[in-house]
């Protein structure tokens, strides 16, 4: 592609010094976005980091697993930088963790369909998913190190929704026994003074008459 190979483009991509939006040139003319090139259907057919022909990868980020929350998948004590690769029906996340003394590698598949809310905030992604196993939701955090990274991963994420923002609850007017007092004690307080001041007027006028 241009004065590149795949091998540099994935390289590139990977690092984020490509991003979806730029504009690359084949040897035939041919020009199309990096976005469009690991697109399911595209010309030419590249995905990032393939392993073979038979790869359906997607889309491959750098990522950093911030924590876990939750039951259902399990998700390896992944330390470090982690590969996040989208896949057209899998989020495959691989990477290494420490058990006892010694490093060891891993990866976890998590089903698309599973994912069912996302949010993001700056280059961290919190994904909330549903497992057959458990009724309860499964989150997970991950650090893209990049915002447009982060946004670029849930994009890839069509079925995920924003997460639900709980508003804080408003307390009804009856629950809140300490402003009605409040308020009928100031009411009683300006009836008594009235009545008084009425009983003081009564008496001046009735001395006056007598």
């Amino acid at each position: 592609m241009g004065p590149y190979d795949r091998r540099t483009i994935t390289g590139m991509r990977v690092k984020h010094a490509l991003t979806g939006n730029h504009v690359l040139i084949g040897k035939n003319g041919v020009r199309l976005t990096v976005r469009e090139l690991i697109s399911p259907g595209a010309t030419g057919k590249f995905w990032p980091s393939r392993k073979g022909p038979s790869s359906r990868a997607r889309a491959t980020y750098a990522a950093a697993l911030i924590e876990t929350e939750g039951e259902g998948l399990e998700i390896p004590p992944f330390k470090g930088e982690l590969e996040a690769r989208v896949h057209d029906d899998v989020l495959r996340l691989a990477g290494r963790f420490r058990r006892r003394f010694a490093w060891r590698e891993d990866r976890i598949k998590i089903p698309l369909g599973a994912i069912v809310h996302a949010q993001l905030k700056g280059s961290r992604v919190d994904l909330w998913m549903r497992s057959n196993e458990s009724p309860a939701l499964q989150r997970i955090a991950l650090d893209l190190f990049a915002h447009e990274a982060a946004g670029e991963l849930v994009d890839w994420l069509p079925a995920a929704l924003a997460y639900p923002e709980s508003p804080a609850p408003v307390m009804p007017k009856r629950a809140r026994p300490a402003v009605l007092a409040a308020a009928q004690a100031r009411t009683a307080a300006t009836l008594g003074l009235s009545v008084a001041l009425g009983l003081m007027v009564m008496a001046l006028i009735y001395r006056g008459l007598s």
